[in-house]
């Protein structure tokens, strides 16, 4: 059984408040404004540069995650394969029509803003297959035959985001979606296939798929002195200013390689970078345990979640966020390639923030909404 009643009693407006994961959210808001400090440091103290309009959007989409989190559970489980749907509409949409940066295909520009779907499309895999696995007996998870469906979910969108081209970001939704699969309980032998399959795949896919740039990020993470002042020049700086940090860091404004712009992409991906050596070792940690502690919460609450699909969406979600600290502070510390992830609420960006927000809006709401029914195979 769901472990609920079925004529569980609505949540009134100020019940849903009173539910609200407050440690959560302040923990969010405190991330967030650390993001606005580091973002004033990178532009040598100009808080109008990139911090202000940090915290206008920080602002305008943390109205938008209480909207998330306040609408009922069962409507995000009926708007699941909808909303798919749109992110794989708006992905054939940035490969016609999307701005390039970067030798990249992956924004359309909205005039307020450059919206990034792929962004989006690592949230609508994980709820379209929360809502799968929700809708599926006990005993049909297990039969390969229904590993079709949650392929094509994955499948698609990757294949679309390959082709902007976004490896980084195909490979989150690949990982983000297949936790989802592990969490829902395939057989772990099929994870054990996979993962010979993918071993023996990757001399193929280094010489025959992957474009000369991004073979050259692979060439340098194995030995960032080959070509120190080109592809191993990110890296290589950004070793130097983490190592240089120290225990206590330099001090804020204090940071040689950011204020000497030895440090590229300071407001974006390398953002950390930045922190940890103005902070040093104690402030990494620091920032990082803030989000620990989100991952935390969004543990506990797909714990305590009664159905699959909160159970599933909660724990997709809190991965996804994960992965996107792990492979940056990774990516900064020459620990794994360098690749475009930002870090969440911290990096100058609007598309990685609204997904970040959203995720967080998501895990509210399974909170809230903990003892509301989902009942299966409604809605779209």
């Amino acid at each position: 059984m769901l472990g609920f009643s079925v004529g569980a009693k609505p949540l009134t407006l100020w019940g849903k408040v009173k539910s609200l994961p407050f440690v959560m959210i302040v923990l969010v808001m405190i991330i967030a404004s650390l993001g606005a400090v580091a973002l004033t440091s990178a532009a040598q103290g100009n808080f109008s540069l990139w911090a202000e309009k940090h915290l206008f959007r920080f602002a305008f989409l943390f109205v938008g995650m209480l909207i998330v989190a306040f609408i009922h559970l069962k409507y995000w489980y009926w708007l699941s394969y909808p909303l798919w749907v749109v992110g794989i509409v708006l992905l054939i949409i940035v490969e016609a029509l999307g701005q390039v940066g970067m030798g990249a295909q992956r924004w359309i520009n909205l005039g307020f803003m450059n919206l990034q779907p792929s962004e989006l499309m690592k949230i609508a895999v994980i709820m379209a297959l929360a809502r799968y696995y929700h809708d599926l007996e006990k005993d049909q998870v297990k039969r390969f035959r229904t590993l079709l469906w949650p392929a094509l979910i994955m499948g698609i969108p990757m294949g679309l985001v390959m082709m902007q081209p976004d490896l980084g970001t195909a490979l989150m939704i690949g990982m983000g979606g297949v936790a989802v699969l592990f969490l829902a309980g395939v057989r772990l032998r099929l994870f054990l296939g996979g993962a010979v399959l993918a071993a023996a795949a990757i001399p193929l896919s280094y010489y025959y798929i992957l474009q000369d740039y991004q073979r050259a990020r692979v060439d340098t993470f194995l030995d960032p002195s080959r070509d120190p002042m080109g592809a191993g020049y990110h890296v290589t700086q950004s070793k130097i200013a983490i190592g240089s940090g120290g225990i206590d860091g330099k001090g804020y404004l204090e940071g040689t390689q950011a204020r000497l712009n030895f440090l590229p992409e300071k407001h974006t991906d390398f953002i950390f970078t930045l922190w940890a050596e103005e902070h040093g070792l104690l402030g990494g940690i620091f920032l990082i345990g803030l989000y620990v502690a989100t991952f935390v919460f969004g543990w506990i609450y797909a714990i305590r979640a009664r159905h699959v699909f909160s159970k599933l969406l909660v724990l997709g979600l809190t991965i996804n966020l994960s992965l996107y600290v792990m492979i940056n502070t990774g990516m900064v510390m020459g620990v794994l390639p360098v690749v475009g992830v930002p870090l969440p609420l911290v990096s100058y960006g609007g598309s990685a923030m609204l997904a970040a927000l959203i995720c967080y809006g998501l895990i509210a709401c399974a909170k809230i909404h903990r003892g509301q029914p989902i009942p299966k195979g409604e809605g779209f």
